[in-house]
């Protein structure tokens, strides 16, 4: 039977989650444990028909491969933890362990957020400079952009981390979250925060709202491109190219807006926990079904390994 444990050290944290206010628990451990094996097996599978076949081998199916990674990698952060956490019925988490989990959630947001504006200038740059394209977007510079991505947000971490971690924290050491995440435990800082919570704003406004900027600024070339052109195939060819990462920025940078830039007159701690799972566990799950549906190149690389 399920039971949550109450049972701290000093620098243990409590993480109340998902399930200490649901009547039956082991329908959403269920549904958790059953999307993070697709997630695992759909991010898996995606990256070995891009290593696989040699028609992928172009830097759209490169970047799409990072994504990949970087969702196998997230979704792996929180719900492994999950899974244990129920099946052991402990809910603690040690201070360190918490830095870590948190650490890597901040980096792989960062450069998830990076990599799709890298996506679609790579579509920018295939649509409206189709005979520049193997020059500005050869191998090295793609490696560079990617590159560019995870330092980035490797150094918005490291930064956020530490300086959260050495916060003084109050003896109420419940974290009303499934995970640690800046807004939770700041919750329990005994210090006027005001400044370092502006300062975390304007972190995520520029790591969401600048490769927002850039990946709008992108379609609205490629748009203004294709309606110049005036042709009906190459509008509809345009969309097919763009539509799977125009879905997939929708849910990333939707759920994320949401979460990070609505007035703290509409959270709540129930409100954080359902958008958090929807970017956290869904979406790394629903990314490799995107582009695989609705990509002809990736259903027909799936077939030609089937056929093997």
């Amino acid at each position: 039977m399920w039971r949550w444990t109450n049972q701290t050290t000093e620098t243990d944290f409590v993480l109340l989650g998902l399930f200490h206010h649901i009547r039956v628990p082991s329908l959403l451990f269920s549904f958790i444990l059953l999307v993070f094996l697709v997630t695992v097996v759909g991010n898996i599978v995606m990256m070995i028909l891009i290593w696989m076949d040699a028609r992928l081998h172009t830097p759209m199916y490169f970047l799409l491969s990072q994504l990949s990674f970087m969702d196998l990698f997230y979704s792996s952060t929180f719900v492994p933890k999950i899974i244990i956490d129920f099946l052991s019925g402990k809910n603690t988490i040690s201070f360190i362990n918490c830095g870590v989990q948190l650490f890597l959630f901040t980096t792989l947001v960062g450069a998830e957020c990076l990599l799709l504006a890298v996506m679609a200038y790579d579509r920018y740059v295939a649509i409206c400079h189709p005979l520049h394209y193997s020059v500005l977007m050869r191998p090295t510079v793609c490696a560079f952009m990617v590159a560019g991505s995870w330092f980035g947000a490797l150094l918005n971490a490291l930064v956020n981390v530490i300086y959260t971690l050495n916060l003084p924290y109050c003896a109420s050491r419940e974290i009303h979250h499934f995970f640690c995440e800046f807004p939770a435990l700041l919750k329990l800082v005994c210090a006027d925060t005001s400044l370092y919570e502006t300062g975390l704003y304007v972190s995520c406004a520029v790591f969401l709202l600048v490769p927002m900027s850039a990946i709008m600024a992108s379609y609205g070339q490629i748009l203004s491109t294709v309606l110049r052109l005036g042709s009906k195939l190459g509008m509809r060819k345009a969309l097919t190219t763009c539509s799977s990462h125009m879905i997939v920025v929708s849910l990333f940078y939707g759920t994320a807006i949401i979460k990070y830039f609505l007035p703290k007159a509409y959270h709540s701690a129930d409100l954080d926990e359902i958008v958090s799972v929807f970017y956290t566990i869904l979406t790394p799950m629903l990314n490799p079904l995107i582009y695989s549906l609705r990509n002809k190149e990736v259903t027909g690389a799936f077939r030609k390994v089937l056929g093997r």
